[in-house]
C-alpha cells in the first residue's frame, strides 16, 4: 500500500525530531522551538482558534479578548516545550528527571502501590505527562499506559519505542483489548496512566466542565469498578525550567447505584479536580481541540 506523501512528511519530521533536534545545543533548540511556537500563534490556524475557544470557558469569557490571545501564545509556548522535551527526553538522565520534579501528594499514590493494590492515573492534557511518566518509572514504578492509533503506521511505532525506552508498557487504543489487559495490570498490584480529559471513543460521559457541558472517557472509572484499584486524578504544569505535579486525593468508587451511575459520578469529580488543575495553570493546559458538546458535530452532540 502507498504511504500518502502528507503522511511520510510526518513520519521524516518526527525522525528529524528525535534525531537532529534530541542532539542539538539545549538553548539553541529552546529558542528554536520558542520560535516556532509564536510563528504558530501569530498564523491564528484552526487549532489555535480552538484553544482560544477553550480558554474562553476556563477564564469566564464571552468572547476572545487580549487577555485571551496573550494567554494563548503563551500556552503555545508551553505545548510547543512540551515537544521539545519529548523530542530531548531520552537524553534527560535520571538524576535530571528525579531532581527536577516539584512533585506533592505522591506519598498515597506509592503506598498504594506498596501495599499491592493497583492505581489508575488519570490526566490532562497539561505539562509533560512523558516526563512524568519517566519519573514514575525511575521511581521504581513502571507502568501501563495506551496510545493513540496514529498515520502512518511507522509514526505510532515510533511513539510506541520512544515511550518503551522510558520503561513504560504502551498498548494500541483498542477498545475492550485494551481495557482488559489494563485491568489485569491493575489487578496485580500495578499502575495504570490514562490521558483523559478529551473523548477518543464516542462513547464519553458528559459533565460539567467550567460551566458547560464536556465529553470525557469512562475508562478510568470503569477500570476502577472493574478492579478494585485507586483511582487518583494528577494534574501537571512547568515551574521555570522543572516541573510540577501533584496527585490529587484517591476518588472512591460510591457505595450506592448502578455501574453507569458510578461512573457518571466519578467521572464527575475527575472533571471537577482537572478544572482545579487547569485553573491554576491554563498555560499548560494544551487542548487545542474540541472538548465541550457545544462545539462538537450535531450527531456527536448528542446525548449519551
Amino acid at each position: 500500500m502507498n504511504v500518502p506523501l502528507r503522511d511520510e512528511v510526518m513520519d521524516a519530521a518526527y525522525a528529524l525530531g528525535w534525531t537532529v533536534v534530541r542532539k542539538m545545543p539545549e538553548r539553541a533548540a529552546k529558542m528554536a522551538f520558542a520560535a516556532l511556537a509564536d510563528r504558530t500563534w501569530h498564523q491564528h490556524g484552526a487549532g489555535v482558534k480552538q484553544l482560544e475557544r477553550n480558554l474562553c470557558r476556563v477564564l469566564g469569557k464571552d468572547g476572545v479578548d487580549d487577555e485571551v490571545r496573550v494567554l494563548s501564545k503563551r500556552v503555545l509556548r508551553s505545548y510547543f516545550r512540551y515537544w521539545l522535551e519529548v523530542f530531548r527526553l531520552p537524553e534527560y538522565g535520571k538524576q535530571r528527571i528525579l531532581g527536577r520534579m516539584r512533585v506533592t501528594g505522591h506519598e498515597k499514590l506509592f503506598a498504594t502501590l506498596d501495599s499491592g493494590r493497583g492505581a489508575v492515573l488519570a490526566l490532562p492534557h497539561m505539562g509533560n505527562y512523558e516526563q512524568a511518566g519517566a519519573w514514575l518509572v525511575h521511581s521504581g514504578y513502571p507502568f501501563t499506559t495506551v496510545a493513540e492509533r496514529l498515520r502512518p503506521e511507522s509514526l505510532f511505532d515510533r511513539f510506541v519505542e520512544f515511550r518503551e525506552s522510558l520503561g513504560m508498557e504502551v498498548l494500541p487504543h483498542k477498545g475492550a483489548s485494551a481495557f482488559g489487559r489494563m485491568a489485569q495490570r491493575l489487578r496485580s498490584g500495578r499502575p495504570v496512566c490514562l490521558v483523559v480529559d478529551r473523548d477518543l471513543t464516542e462513547t464519553g460521559v458528559d459533565v460539567e466542565f467550567f460551566g458547560a457541558t464536556a465529553r470525557m472517557p469512562a475508562v478510568s472509572a470503569a477500570l476502577t469498578i472493574q478492579t478494585g484499584a485507586a483511582l487518583f486524578p494528577v494534574t501537571l504544569w512547568f515551574e521555570g525550567d522543572d516541573w510540577g505535579a501533584r496527585v490529587h486525593d484517591e476518588i472512591a468508587v460510591p457505595a450506592e447505584g448502578a455501574r453507569q451511575e458510578k461512573i457518571q459520578v466519578m467521572t464527575q469529580e475527575l472533571a471537577d479536580v482537572f478544572a482545579e488543575g487547569i485553573a491554576a495553570h491554563p498555560e499548560d493546559w494544551h487542548m487545542l481541540q474540541k472538548v465541550w458538546v457545544a462545539d462538537l458535530p450535531a450527531a456527536a452532540g448528542a446525548g449519551r
